[in-house]
Formats: structure tokens, sequence, C-alpha cells
């Protein structure tokens, strides 16, 4: 009989201990409320997905800025050593940059098509 007394118990005891419908439902919605929780701070908290993806895009800009530096200050190198070494180069720039002649050069400047249509108009 103690045999079937044990036996009794421990069905008591397992029953005691199992879970119900509705004690499963609670640990499930629990459970799915901490992971949505989890997931909405890894893409929303303050070193979140989001933060990351701003701060990956903003890294491209500058990337894309220094390399568009780095190939301005190429071609002014470029031209800095032309000017240094290049005299009939100096000269085509301050002809056409600031209008300069050779000694005894004449200069003769024509007006546009625009200008003289302006000048028209009274």
């Amino acid at each position: 009989m103690e045999a079937a007394e044990t036996s009794l118990i421990s069905k008591r005891e397992f029953r005691s201990l199992a879970l119900t419908r509705k004690d499963l439902f609670k640990f499930s919605a629990f459970g799915l409320l901490f992971l949505a929780l989890m997931a909405l701070w890894l893409g929303f908290g303050e070193r979140g997905f989001i933060h990351l993806y701003r701060m990956d895009k903003e890294r491209q800009e500058y990337v894309e800025k220094i390399e568009k530096l780095e190939q301005e200050n190429l071609e002014l190198l470029k031209e800095i050593n032309r000017l240094r070494t290049d005299k009939s180069y100096v000269e085509a720039q301050g002809r056409r940059e600031l209008g300069l002649v050779r000694e005894g050069e004449v200069l003769y400047r024509f007006k546009k098509e625009r200008d003289l249509k302006d000048a028209e108009k009274p």
C-alpha cells in the first residue's frame, strides 16, 4: 500500500508542478514581450542598428570628401609644378587671366554679340 501512496503523492506533486494552459500562456507572453523589448533596444537604442547605419552613412560621406580633396590636392600640386618649370605655361596663364601682353604687342578686344544687342536697346 505504501507503494501506491508514493505513486499517488508523486502524481499529485507532478500535477502541482505541471504548467496549466493559463500559466503557459503567461510564460509565453512574458517571453515574447522580453524578446520584443530586446529587439527594440537593439534597433532603436542609443547604440542600436539605426545609429550604426547613420554612422556608417556619415563615414561614407567623409570618405568621399577625403577622396575629392585628395584629387584636388593632386591637381593643385601638378599646377604648382607646371608653374615652377614651364615658362610658356606661366606666360599663357598671365595672358589669359591677367590680360598681359608682350612689349610691342597690341591687344584688340571685340565686343560680343550679346554686348552689341544690349548697347542698341534704348
